[in-house]
């Protein structure tokens, strides 16, 4: 009688700690997708949007069953989730290896696991069990994230499920798993390591898209030239930011700069030549001179400095390769497509050119709920899955589709506030990563629709139709709200 007392009282001091702001954003989301798939899958003629035959009846379903989801997980003890962590963890691998040898394909996606009437993806729920068991592994005492031994063991807990999705052919979904390193430079990693990661993108984006572009009246490759200049600037920065050397790195500077000059000038007035060997061998010598104060000095990071810029010529040098001889065609198509190195608008660049005619048709108010055109007529293909913000866009306009980004903007800024208000490092590192996720899922897939981002598949929270992607992202978020609101508690 006095356990059940306890855990009564219990129940209720969590519903008084819950965070109210973020549920109402919950809500919020949850009525704007609602609509938003309404929109997407109606077509003109039906009567009936509420039909569990219809997908805009159904989502009531998967809504009704996520929000009872929600609901058990805030009557949990809070203290489970850390308990079994690393238990919940094991089981969605073992699910997502399962899924791997699992034949059923759906709709071009083998990322399913069939078990009778039961359709899951478990790449949806391994996304809150992997955030546990990081969450997990870093509360443990003595873990540093600046240690090299403890950063490549969270790193194995991150890849393990990502390497586990690839298998699936579902690179999109993997791609996710990147959002838990803004968590780890949270909590004390290196900023050079996501500089670095940053950096790489540059010099693909640059090198691919403006490789066949001469410089002048020069044979120089403009993508080449730009993106080794870019590895010596680079690298100068980071001599001047982590080795604190000013006038070594302004010397630097100097003649990297000047040669560069010089050959531009000689190239173009006096005998053209390929200028991106003379940017090879600064690069070489930069590399060369930084290994030498590394020796000289005892100082570690301009080896690191020069790993990073060695590294970059590396990359950039095999960047073409990949593209042409390591990724899928579809895959090619769509960097391509996406660079604008081809237009495609009746394949690759198909969904893409519809939804943003979609969105643009809308204007600034929209044409109202039901009234659009182009996903009433099925010009957007998955309108009511990856694209479903092109629905938002042509029917509420440009002010709706602010009205769900500032949604999600609040959403992301009020876990992030929650996360720092957490008394134990568990919370703290499990809200960080729940923050990181959805902001990679709403930054690629807005930017996707908008042509802004590559086509990877990925959903839209709360908005995509389903019950997978709706499940797994009420869990993630319901987890952290039950952590929060035990953080205050009295234990006995």
């Amino acid at each position: 009688m006095a356990s059940e007392i306890q855990t009564d009282k219990q129940q209720k001091g969590v519903l008084r700690s819950l965070d109210w702001w973020t549920i109402a954003i919950y809500v919020a989301l949850l009525s704007f997708g609602w609509l938003s798939v309404c929109g997407a899958s109606y077509t003109y003629g039906d009567t009936d949007i509420f039909s569990l035959s219809s997908r805009s009846g159904m989502q009531i379903v998967w809504i009704g069953t996520s929000i009872c989801l929600g609901f058990v997980i805030l009557m949990m003890d809070d203290r489970l989730l850390d308990t079994f962590a690393y238990v919940i963890y094991a089981l969605l691998v073992l699910l997502l290896i399962a899924t791997i040898f699992n034949p059923h394909e759906i709709k071009g996606s083998r990322s399913w696991l069939v078990l009778g009437p039961l359709r899951l993806q478990p790449a949806e729920f391994a996304k809150f069990a992997t955030a546990l068991a990081v969450a997990k592994l870093m509360s443990t005492y003595g873990f540093d994230v600046r240690r090299f031994k403890d950063f490549a063991t969270a790193c194995a807990v991150i890849m393990l499920p990502m390497v586990c999705i690839v298998m699936q052919k579902e690179t999109g979904s993997a791609l996710v798993y990147f959002s838990f390193f803004l968590m780890l430079y949270r909590f004390g990693m290196p900023g050079c390591i996501l500089f670095t990661a940053v950096a790489m993108v540059v010099y693909f984006v640059v090198g691919i898209k403006y490789e066949q572009i001469l410089l002048w009246d020069t044979p120089t490759s403009v993508g080449k030239f730009v993106v080794l200049l870019l590895v010596q600037l680079f690298t100068v920065g980071m001599v001047r930011v982590y080795c604190g050397v000013g006038k070594e790195s302004s010397r630097m500077l100097g003649y990297v700069l000047g040669i560069t000059l010089f050959a531009l000038l000689f190239s173009e007035f006096v005998i053209p030549f390929d200028i991106t060997w003379v940017q090879y061998v600064l690069c070489a010598v930069l590399i060369g001179y930084l290994i030498y104060r590394s020796v000289n000095r005892r100082i570690r990071t301009y080896l690191f400095i020069s790993f990073f810029s060695l590294g970059s010529i590396l990359f950039f040098s095999g960047a073409d390769y990949v593209l042409n001889n390591v990724l899928q065609a579809h895959q090619r198509v769509r960097i391509n497509v996406l660079l604008g190195l081809d237009e495609d608008l009746a394949g690759a660049g198909y969904n893409v050119h519809q939804s943003e005619i979609a969105i643009g048709s809308g204007g600034l108010q929209g044409k109202g709920f039901l009234n659009g055109t182009q996903t009433k007529l099925k010009f957007v293909p998955e309108q009511d899955t990856d694209f479903i913000f092109c629905t938002v866009g042509e029917e509420e306009g440009f002010l709706g589709s602010a009205s769900v980004l500032l949604l999600f903007l609040a959403l992301i800024l009020r876990l992030i506030h929650l996360a720092e208000r957490q008394p134990f490092k568990f919370g703290r590192v499990y809200g960080y990563c729940v923050a990181g996720i959805f902001l990679f899922h709403v930054f690629i897939n807005v930017g996707m629709v908008l042509g802004l981002t590559p086509v990877i598949g990925i959903p839209l929270p709360f908005f995509s139709y389903g019950g997978s992607s709706l499940w797994g992202f009420t869990l993630l978020l319901f987890i952290f709200l039950r952590i929060d609101a035990g953080r205050n508690l009295v234990r006995t």
